[in-house]
């Protein structure tokens, strides 16, 4: 039997051991022991499965390779339990009669007592059941499914009157799946559903020693005097609560941002009450010339210290120690109704995309601490959260890396279906909101929480949701949901969700006046598939390269209207080809996913502040997908990726489809002076057509329009315009460098036929002759070098021909051709005028220690496979 040794020494501050490993796991349908029995010492279980917590059912079978990997082919089709059909949303379906997920599944562990002090409480907290458990301690029952109800609500039992002293201890839950009416952990349209939709002890499991009193939820909310943010007022609460039978006083004390503060507390027997400590109360809370958190684009994401704790006659009972920002986040509407948020008093264009947590709900730290670095490296600014309430550690990378994170309960199954909801609904869903307030509201990298997703609640939901959270003291905005719909509650959102998710030309996010075009804020929205590359594919497909592709492929699909990639696929043969095999689908799917989601940011950057916001629908997946992502599940960075990262760099020219304007952008928060641009046209074989030069000085936090290239250039036997930009400062060093080819006739669009998924072309442009391009030459040459930040590649790369060099992309692979991701590329999918050089730079991860090969391919260009060599020491 395993046993879980805690070593929790006998104080009486907060102690905490995470019962994490040591666990069994069992389908209830094949244990016939109550759970009196089953939570006994002695209970037989070695033929019960191992796992570790957290972990859902069908996470641990996986990991014990019970089941076959579900993320490979068609693997998840054929696993028990996975009968309903491909493509429908899981969560609004009943469980199959046969699944073996429609029992309940019984996790349990032992752990050793460790000693008490005096007076020392013992407390089992649950970070996230779902859906429902009973929970057995020692034979006793200390919570039911009727008190465990809900996928999002955190758990606190007191325990302390079952331990058992110098004795091994034995935790049993019986978890139950949510069904097709509860408020459950839902995929929507973006991935299929795991067959036990998430059931199991997904968050984490921990012991935890306190004194009488405990605290929990510690916050600290900053109030700025005016703009200078020359004086900031601290507001601390906390979390009281009493769990002996008589009355206590005490003193709550601690420190914020090195100001020490206390104040006596008398609590009542069970009392359980929320502190609040200002400035009026203590003036130290009132501070001069404080250091405020600032997302990484703006400023320093600098973090303090907030310690809280309560002493009982000199003797801590418990002390909690959470990281904050001194800042403030505020919203208003501006003169055209969108919604506008403030960083501290200055407008920020919310630039982000949504996120999604694995669809089996594993948590990687370093696979986290991976893609937050991906979302900085695309300049994004803020992640999208709908319904995936992350671990603590991605809202300790976000405070710490200065990304926002908006968030909010998620779309399209009970959670929206107010008109079934009963009373004890209501009472799980406002019990659910009132555990993640608590939990999160301390970090520093909340945006804003939206109460609903694709429709507001209505008046009674809402008005339940904005009680919650008035009283945990949520700091931040609250939306009524990601939609423009206006509420009687709480009137305008300021927001739109009117699409599109699937293809649209790059000239549509300028030209659309009412759907999805630049202006307002767009809180999901995307230019739609996204085709991972063939060694990513190989990751998950026997047959990564099959042309036409086979039916495995399209599990890969979304769900609902994204089954299929019809809309997308006839664009690609209708604009650029016919592809003739999978490489030729890639490369021309990669390029359409550069061009689109490139004009996407652009065209929200150039309307600022008249667009206020726009969310990429979405960031990464849950699963191996040829959907909705900037890179892909492996972390390999596709060519929406860079495409992002052009758009959003700090400083950037683009061109605008709309008015053939020549715009400089500066998302900065500082003036630049002493600017050129150079704007040059070619055509289609390279010849000359316009060129224009332009000197500028850059307003802090501006779109400034420099050049306008002249319509009479679009008339005339050129089909395809060439247009490359740069902008350099004042040394002659190029700080944007960007390159676009344009059709000489834009798609129409036929407007009356737009749903929710797009607007169809009622004629498509033409860029078939991309197809046709004049071979070039590029030669290229790698060096390694070791740096501070790991191994770093440096790739060089010159146009020997006479001919445009069209969409290189470079990419790092093992010696057999395998994947290695993720590299973080300065740049890709980059074009080389003639006689043109480059040098791109990578950093390649830190657990591949092996020399990589380098893959250099392009629209027209012969492929180039090279080793690199050993960087001179002078580099």
């Amino acid at each position: 039997m395993l046993l879980a040794t805690l070593a929790i020494p006998c104080a009486t501050a907060a102690t905490v051991h995470p019962l994490r490993d040591g666990w069994r796991l069992q389908s209830a349908c094949k244990v016939t022991a109550d759970g009196a029995a089953i939570s006994a010492s002695g209970f037989i279980v070695d033929d019960w499965l191992k796992t570790s917590v957290p972990s859902t059912v069908l996470a641990a079978q996986a990991a014990a390779k019970m089941v076959p990997d579900p993320y490979y082919g068609i693997n998840l089709r054929n696993i028990p339990g996975a009968s309903y059909p491909i493509g429908h949303n899981f969560a609004n379906l009943p469980m199959p009669d046969d699944s073996p997920y429609r029992c309940g599944w019984w996790y349990r562990t032992e752990f050793a007592t460790p000693s008490a002090a005096r007076d020392q409480r013992f407390s089992i907290h649950f970070g996230g059941i779902n859906y429902r458990g009973d929970v057995w301690l020692n034979g006793k029952r200390i919570a039911d499914k009727s008190t465990v109800a809900g996928a999002y609500r955190t758990y606190d039992f007191d325990v302390t009157d079952l331990m058992k002293g110098g004795a091994s201890n034995v935790l049993a839950v019986e978890t139950f799946a949510p069904t097709e009416k509860d408020l459950g952990i839902n995929w929507v349209d973006w991935n299929p559903c795991p067959p036990d939709k998430d059931m199991g002890l997904w968050g984490d499991v921990s012991l935890v020693a306190t004194g009488a009193v405990t605290v929990r939820s510690p916050m600290a909310v900053t109030h700025f005097s005016d703009e200078s943010l020359t004086t900031a007022d601290l507001t601390i609460y906390a979390e009281l609560h009493n769990a002996s039978a008589h009355e206590v006083k005490g003193t709550l004390a601690g420190s914020a941002a090195g100001i020490q503060f206390q104040q006596p507390v008398q609590l009542a027997a069970h009392e359980d009450r929320t502190v609040a400590l200002t400035p009026e109360q203590i003036p130290a809370l009132h501070i001069r010339n404080p250091k405020p958190w600032w997302p990484y684009q703006m400023g320093d994401p600098h973090l303090e210290h907030l310690t809280v704790n309560f002493s009982d006659q000199g003797e801590k009972t418990d002390e909690q120690s959470v990281e904050f920002g001194i800042r403030e986040i505020t919203s208003e509407l501006t003169p055209n109704g969108s919604r506008l948020f403030r960083v501290n008093g200055k407008p920020i264009l919310i630039r982000g995309a949504g996120w999604s947590q694995d669809m089996l709900l594993r948590s990687d730290d370093q696979r986290l601490r991976d893609q937050i670095q991906m979302v900085r490296a695309m300049n994004l600014n803020t992640i999208r959260l709908e319904g995936k309430l992350e671990t603590e550690e991605f809202f300790r990378l976000t405070d710490k890396q200065g990304i926002l994170v908006m968030l909010g309960w998620c779309c399209c199954d009970h959670w929206e279906h107010w008109k079934d909801w009963t009373a004890e609904d209501l009472s799980i869903a406002s019990a659910s909101l009132r555990a993640q307030m608590l939990r999160l509201r301390q970090h520093a990298s909340l945006l804003v929480w939206l109460n609903g997703s694709d429709n507001p609640p209505p008046a009674n939901v809402e008005r339940a949701y904005l009680q919650v959270e008035s009283d945990t003291h949520w700091p931040n905005p609250v939306l009524s949901s990601a939609t423009g719909a206006p509420t009687s509650v709480t009137g305008e959102s300021g927001v739109k969700m009117t699409g599109p998710y699937d293809y649209v030309a790059p000239s549509y996010w300028y030209v659309d006046q009412h759907n999805g075009g630049a202006f307002g804020f767009n809180t999901e929205t995307s230019p739609g598939p996204a085709i991972p590359s063939l060694a990513s594919r190989r990751k998950f497909l026997s047959d990564a390269d099959a042309w036409p592709p086979t039916p495995a492929w399209s599990l890969h699909f979304g769900g609902g209207e994204f089954a299929n990639l019809k809309v997308f696929d006839e664009a690609m043969q209708t604009v650029y080809a016919k592809p003739a095999s999978a490489a030729d689908y890639e490369r021309t799917a990669q390029t359409m996913a550069y061009d689109s989601e490139r004009a996407m940011f652009e065209s929200y950057a150039k309307n600022k502040y008249f667009a206020t916001g726009v969310i990429q629908w979405m960031l990464n997946n849950a699963w191996p997908s040829m959907i909705w992502h900037l890179y892909d599940y492996y972390l390999d960075a596709g060519a929406g990726y860079f495409a992002t990262k052009k758009a959003c760099e700090p400083l950037h020219i683009q061109y605008s489809y709309d008015d053939r304007s020549i715009v400089v952008v500066n998302s900065t928060y500082q003036p630049v002076e002493g600017l050129q641009a150079s704007v040059q046209v070619h055509g289609l074989h390279w010849n000359p057509l316009f060129s224009a030069t332009a000197s500028l000085n850059s307003a802090a936090d501006s779109s400034q329009r420099i050049v306008t290239i002249p319509e009479n250039l679009y008339v005339g036997p050129d089909r395809i315009f060439f247009i490359d930009l740069a902008l350099n400062d004042a040394t002659g060093r190029t700080l944007s460098r960007n390159f676009y080819w344009v059709p000489g006739t834009l798609t129409t669009f036929d407007w009356p036929r737009t749903d929710y998924t797009h607007t169809p072309a009622a004629r498509h442009e033409d860029l078939t002759a991309l197809s046709d391009l004049p071979r070039s030459q590029v030669q290229a040459n790698a060096e390694m070098a070791s740096t501070p930040q790991g191994r770093c590649l440096r790739l060089h790369l010159k146009n020997t021909s006479n001919a445009l060099a069209f969409q290189i992309r470079a990419a790092a692979r093992t010696a057999s051709g395998e994947l290695i991701a993720p590299v973080f590329w300065s740049d890709n999918w980059v074009e080389l005028t003639p006689g043109e050089s480059i040098e791109l730079t990578a950093q390649l991860p830190a657990s591949y220690a092996d020399t990589p090969t380098i893959q250099v391919d392009g629209w027209n260009l012969a492929p180039v496979t090279l080793t690199p060599t050993a960087a001179a020491a002078s580099r």
